[in-house]
């Protein structure tokens, strides 16, 4: 007889509005101008969706000098620095622009702020696209990157009283308070976002790995190690007193990490498909008598329009 395990589901989880926005331009980009379509950077951070779309004629590049003139190239859903665009137009390129609209929302916010005259704290982590498109939008030092509260704290502005802060929109929320917390507590009047930055799904699926954490004993977290929103949920999985595992996929799933255990947690970052979620269900049962039960903490409804050219 298989052992009784609980599978407590994570919803909402898996893909966000502005991945299924991403993942749709290249796969309408290749039926409308034929392979091969050039995507500058991972289009999303998960291995599989890149090796789906590699396969229907998709190549990735990291620079847009290494896609030739007279292909499409498209930009991934993190956002680009001012530059990358600028170099497809000049070299007459025709290029779509995959960039979150949430991302693009905080382009905005920083232009605004360094428009106004304020000088800009971006809280994010150092080599994440999210954060070279979003410094990438300003001239070269208008930007000064925060990591952790400790740097939040030695961080000296020019001016005390003219300073705003702007966010990477896959970051912790429990951490990211804690740096804008540092940051109020020196600069009282900082301006701050009209609505907050980290993004609406990356906090829900935050909040829905609390719920599910603090009933599991070991959390399965769906998705690869480069992904921001990923690699956050785990690290909040352990706060809330699971044993959190980030896996690619069922063939990352150690069975020895069930052992003796009753609750597990799944759930699946923002950039993951349902489908690696399905798969380590799967292969649970195989092992187990599967309980599935779902903990629904939130329902999403956004959705973004595709490019003009592609609709």
């Amino acid at each position: 007889m298989k052992p009784a395990l609980t599978v407590l589901l994570a919803t909402p989880r898996g893909f966000c509005a502005g991945v299924d926005r991403a993942i749709q331009i290249v796969e309408r980009a290749i039926e409308k101008y034929g392979a091969p379509v050039y995507v500058r950077h991972e289009i999303v951070h998960n291995r599989h969706v890149v090796e789906r779309l590699k396969a229907m004629g998709a190549v990735f590049v990291e620079e847009v000098g290494e896609a030739p003139a007279d292909r499409p190239i498209i930009f991934s859903a993190h956002g680009v620095p001012k530059s990358a665009p600028a170099e497809a137009r000049s070299r007459r390129m025709l290029y779509l622009d995959a960039t979150c609209p949430l991302v693009s929302k905080v382009h905005v916010e920083a232009q605004r702020h360094y428009d106004a005259g304020r000088e800009i704290v971006l809280i994010g982590h150092a080599g994440h696209p999210e954060v070279v498109g979003t410094m990438g939008q300003l001239p070269e030092g208008a930007v000064q990157l925060i990591e952790t509260v400790e740097d939040a704290r030695t961080f000296t502005p020019r001016d005390p009283s003219n300073v705003a802060f702007v966010t990477q929109t896959t970051l912790s929320v429990d951490d990211t308070a804690e740096i804008v917390d540092a940051l109020r507590a020196r600069f009282p009047q900082i301006a701050a976002p009209h609505k907050e930055d980290i993004c609406y799904a990356t906090t829900n699926r935050q909040e829905a790995v609390k719920a599910v954490a603090a009933r599991s004993e070991v959390l399965l977290v769906l998705g690869s190690a480069n992904s921001s929103n990923s690699v956050r949920l785990a690290e909040v999985g352990r706060r809330s007193g699971a044993r959190a595992y980030l896996i690619d996929d069922a063939d990352g799933l150690d069975l020895a990490w069930l052992d003796g255990v009753r609750t597990v947690g799944v759930t699946a970052g923002a950039s993951a498909p349902e489908v690696l979620v399905e798969g380590v269900i799967d292969r649970i049962r195989e092992s187990f008598d599967v309980t599935l039960d779902e903990v629904d903490t939130a329902r999403e409804t956004v959705s973004f329009k595709l490019p003009r050219v592609l609709a």
